[in-house]
C-alpha cells in the first residue's frame, strides 16, 4: 500500500519508461531465458494481489500454497501489493522472483528490462490456457511471451442493496450526482480507483454515452477525447468519499462508512457478502474495464528454478478453479472452471466468464495508436493526482 507522502513519487517514477521508445527500450532486454529446468533453490518471493496466493490463514479450505512447497520444496514468500504502481515500483527495487501483474504494469515491466521472457517449452500446461489469452498484447512482444496467464475478470459496478432497490445499471451512479432509490445522494457515497488507469473508465462511460467524442478504445485518446474524460472525472471529484487502492481498506469502508457504490474487484464483493453484508455487483450496459493478469519472471530472478515450477503449478486446472473461488475471479486455464470444488459448476457463470469479449482489458496507454496521436500514461499520471488533489 501506498503512503500519501510518497505516493505520487513512486506513480510518477513508474511511469518515465514511456519517454523512451518501446523499441529502443525492448532491444535492451538483458534477462537469459532459462534453458532447462534444474533442481528448486528452496525458496520463491512472488508479489501478488490479495486473495492471488492462499495458504488457508483465511480460511483452511484455500490453500494453494502448502500443496505446492511439499511438492515443489520451494518455500514461497508473498508480498501483497494494493496496485499495479506498487508492483512496478517493487520490481524496479529488486529481490523478488515473480509478480501477478496487471496490463497496465505488464508492458512497463517489459520494456523497462525487468521481466525475462518465458521458456514456454518448460511450461507444459501453456496449451491449456485460453487461446484469447495466450498471446495476448499486454505479455506478448514480437511474439516472444513474457509470462504466464493466471486470472481475469472485469472491473464491477459494486452497490448496497440498501441504497439501491432494483440494481443500478449504468456508471452514472459513480459519475454524476443524483438521488439514489433510498432518497439521499450519492455524493460523498462512492468511491473511485485511485489509480490512474480509471481514466479509461471514464472514457469507456464516455465512448457509450457520448459516441459524438469518437472513442474507439479507452486506453488510445485524442486530445479531444482525453479532456472529455478528465472533465468527467473532475465532476465526479465532487461525489467521491475516497480514492481506494487496498481491496481490505474498501472492504472495511464498506462496512463501516456507508457507503453506496463503487468500482470494484470481485474479491471485494465475494469478501462482503462472505462477511453478510448487503453487497451485490453488476457489470453496467456500458460494459466493463477489466484485468487479465500475467505471473511475470524478474529479469534477475535468483530462484528461477522453482518460479518455473509455480509457474506449471499454476496452470494446474483445480489450482486454476480454487483461486478463481475466492477471488471471484476467472480461470485463464478453461478446464478450471469444472475442476474446483470451490468454485462449483457454476462459479464461472457466477464470476461473468460469458462476458470476456465485451471487456476492455487494461493496458498502458501509449503515444502511437491507431487513430495516430494518443495521450501518454506519464500524462494520465499527473493529471489523475491533480484531479484527485481537486485540481
Amino acid at each position: 500500500m501506498f503512503r500519501s507522502t510518497n505516493r505520487q513519487w513512486m506513480l510518477l517514477g513508474s511511469s518515465l519508461w514511456m519517454m523512451l521508445s518501446p523499441l529502443q527500450v525492448a532491444s535492451a532486454q538483458s534477462g537469459a531465458m532459462l534453458g532447462a529446468l534444474g533442481k528448486g533453490e528452496g525458496q520463491l518471493s512472488v508479489i501478488a494481489w490479495a486473495g492471488y496466493l492462499e495458504r488457508g490463514a483465511s480460511d483452511k479450505a484455500y490453500d494453494w500454497l502448502t500443496p505446492f512447497e511439499k511438492q515443489s520444496g520451494c518455500k514461497v514468500s508473498v508480498k501483497v501489493a494494493g496496485s499495479s504502481d506498487e508492483m512496478v515500483s517493487l520490481m524496479n527495487q529488486g529481490g523478488y522472483d515473480l509478480v501477478t501483474a496487471s496490463g497496465d504494469a505488464s508492458l512497463r515491466l517489459v520494456y523497462g528490462n525487468k521481466v525475462q521472457q518465458i521458456n514456454l517449452g518448460l511450461i507444459p500446461s501453456y496449451a491449456k490456457i485460453n487461446p484469447k489469452l495466450q498471446s495476448a498484447p499486454w505479455n506478448t512482444v514480437d511474439g516472444k511471451h513474457y509470462g504466464v496467464p493466471y486470472q481475469w475478470g472485469p472491473n464491477v459496478l459494486m452497490y448496497s442493496t440498501k441504497a439501491f432497490k432494483t440494481p443500478p445499471t449504468s456508471w452514472a451512479v459513480v459519475f454524476k450526482e443524483q438521488t439514489l432509490s433510498d432518497g439521499k445522494s450519492n455524493k460523498g457515497r462512492i468511491q473511485a480507483y485511485y489509480g490512474p488507469i480509471y481514466i479509461a473508465d471514464a472514457a469507456l462511460y464516455l465512448m457509450k454515452t457520448q459516441p459524438a467524442l469518437g472513442i474507439k478504445n479507452p486506453y488510445e485518446l485524442n486530445e479531444v477525447q482525453y479532456k472529455a474524460a478528465l472533465e468527467l472525472l473532475r465532476g465526479q471529484r465532487k461525489l467521491v468519499q475516497r480514492y481506494w487502492n487496498d481491496a481490505n481498506a474498501q472492504v472495511q469502508d464498506f462496512t463501516n462508512e456507508g457507503l453506496a457504490a463503487s468500482p470494484t474487484w470481485p474479491f471485494q464483493v465475494n469478501t462482503l457478502q462472505a462477511n453478510k453484508q448487503p453487497i451485490a455487483s453488476v457489470v453496467p450496459v456500458e460494459g466493463a474495464t477489466g484485468w487479465a493478469d500475467t505471473t511475470m519472471l524478474h529479469v534477475d530472478a535468483k530462484h528461477p528454478n522453482c518460479a518455473y515450477k509455480w509457474l506449471e503449478y499454476s496452470l494446474s486446472p483445480r489450482v486454476q478453479g480454487d483461486v478463481a473461488a475466492w477471488f471471484g475471479s476467472l480461470p485463464a486455464v478453461p478446464a478450471g472452471c469444472q475442476a474446483s470444488a470451490l468454485l462449483g459448476k457454476d462459479g464461472c457463470k457466477t464470476n461473468n466468464y460469458e462476458a470476456f469479449d465485451k471487456i476492455y482489458f487494461w493496458k498502458t496507454p501509449v503515444a502511437k495508436c491507431a487513430q495516430g496521436a494518443c495521450v501518454p500514461y506519464n500524462r494520465w499520471v499527473s493529471d489523475y493526482i491533480a484531479i484527485q488533489g481537486g485540481r
